[in-house]
C-alpha cells in the first residue's frame, strides 16, 4: 500500500507511528487472525481474531461492515486492516464461540504457493545430500490448500503419499527485488504447513520434476491461524513435529533452516513480484516416510498432526 504523505496534514505523533509502522509492515501487533464460516452459513467465509489460541474469534465484518470477507482481502488493506483487527480484538464485541464456528485455511486462493527443498540441515543429513548452496524452489498449485482441519485425499493415482510438518510464512505486501534486511517487514505472519508429497511422482516419474508430486488436491493442510510476526520471539527458533497415528515422526527445531525467511524472500523477489496472501512453504525436517527403512507412507484411515510451537497445530485424516 502506497501513501501520499504530503496529500494531508499529519501530526508529529501519526508521522511517526505511520512511518514505524510502514517499515514493519503488517506487523506491530500480536495477533492470531482466522479465516472461518459459522456452521449456520457455511457459504460464507469471514476474517477473525482469536482472543486466544483454541478461544472465542471476533468476527471483524461483524466489528465493521466495510471490512473485507477474506485474509487475502484484509492483507490488501494493509496497515488499515491490521488496525481494525486490533480495535476488534480490544473490543472484547462481536465473539463467537469455537463451537459455532470452522476453522478454514487462514488463506484461499493465493496467486502463489512457493516452497524451498532441502532447506533443513538434519533433513539432507538423513538422504546424504550435500547442503544447497543456494534456496532450491519449486511451487505447489492454489488447489492444493485445504483447512487445518480437513481430510487429505489419496490419490488413486499414487501409491507413495507422504507427510512434511513445515513452517510457512504469508506475504502482506507487494514487493520486487526486496533486500534481506527488510524482508520480514514483508511477512503478515507465520502458519503451520503439511506440505503432503506423493513421492512416486516426485522421484520417479515426470522426468523427477518435483510439481505434479507435490500438487495433488488437499496436499498442503494450512492453519489453525495466521500469527502475526510480533507474537512470534524467533521463527527461526521454533520446535516443529509431526505425529502419525499418535506416534511421533519428525521432530526438529526451525533453528535447522538452511535458508532462513529473510533470505527467502530476498532470493524468490528477484524473481517476481510478491504480493499480499503469498504462501511460502520453508522445508521440513528429517523423519519423512521415504527415508525411513522399510519406506513408509500415508494410508486411508491414518491422521496426521503437525505441530509448530507458538503457531499451534494442525490435524488432517487420510480418506
Amino acid at each position: 500500500m502506497r501513501l501520499a504523505l504530503h496529500s494531508f496534514p499529519l501530526s508529529n505523533t501519526f508521522y511517526s507511528t505511520l512511518v514505524r509502522n510502514q517499515a514493519r509492515g503488517l506487523c506491530g501487533a500480536a495477533m492470531r487472525l482466522v479465516q472461518f464460516h459459522r456452521h449456520c452459513d457455511e457459504g460464507a467465509i469471514r476474517v477473525g481474531v482469536e482472543q486466544a489460541e483454541g478461544l472465542g474469534v471476533v468476527d471483524l465484518k461483524t466489528f465493521d461492515p466495510s471490512m473485507p470477507t477474506t485474509m487475502r482481502g484484509l492483507l490488501e488493506l494493509g496497515a488499515k486492516g491490521i488496525e481494525c483487527a486490533q480495535r476488534a480484538l480490544s473490543s472484547g464485541q462481536c465473539v463467537l464461540n469455537r463451537s459455532d464456528i470452522k476453522l478454514l485455511s487462514p488463506i484461499l486462493a493465493p496467486e502463489k504457493v512457493v516452497c524451498v527443498g532441502m532447506n533443513y540441515r538434519d533433513h539432507c543429513l538423513e538422504q546424504n545430500a550435500p547442503i544447497p548452496s543456494e534456496p532450491i524452489i519449486f511451487n505447489k498449485f492454489p488447489n492444493v490448500i485445504t483447512g487445518p482441519y480437513d481430510d487429505i485425499i489419496l490419490p488413486s493415482e499414487s501409491q507413495e503419499v507422504d507427510w512434511e510438518v513445515e513452517l510457512a510464512f504469508v506475504i502482506g505486501r507487494s514487493g520486487k527485488h526486496i533486500k534481506e534486511e527488510d524482508a520480514l517487514s514483508y511477512v503478515a505472519g507465520f502458519t503451520v504447513a503439511n506440505d503432503v508429497s506423493a513421492r512416486d511422482w516426485q522421484m520417479k516419474r515426470n522426468g523427477k520434476q518435483w510439481l505434479l508430486g507435490k500438487t495433488f488436491d488437499t496436499f498442503c493442510p494450512l492453519g489453525p491461524a495466521l500469527v502475526t510476526t510480533d507474537a512470534v520471539k524467533d521463527p527461526h527458533n521454533l520446535g516443529i513435529r509431526c505425529l502419525v497415528n499418535g506416534d511421533e515422526v519428525q521432530s526438529s527445531n526451525t533453528d535447522q533452516m538452511i535458508f532462513k525467511t529473510e533470505q527467502i524472500i530476498a532470493w524468490v523477489s528477484q524473481f517476481v513480484t510478491l504480493t499480499p496472501g503469498d504462501v511460502f512453504l520453508t522445508g521440513t525436517p528429517p523423519g519423512v516416510g521415504v527415508f525411513r527403512k522399510p519406506a513408509v507412507y500415508l494410508k486411508k484411515g491414518d491422521v496426521v498432526e503437525c505441530q509448530i510451537d507458538q503457531i499451534g497445530s494442525i490435524v488432517n485424516k487420510v480418506v
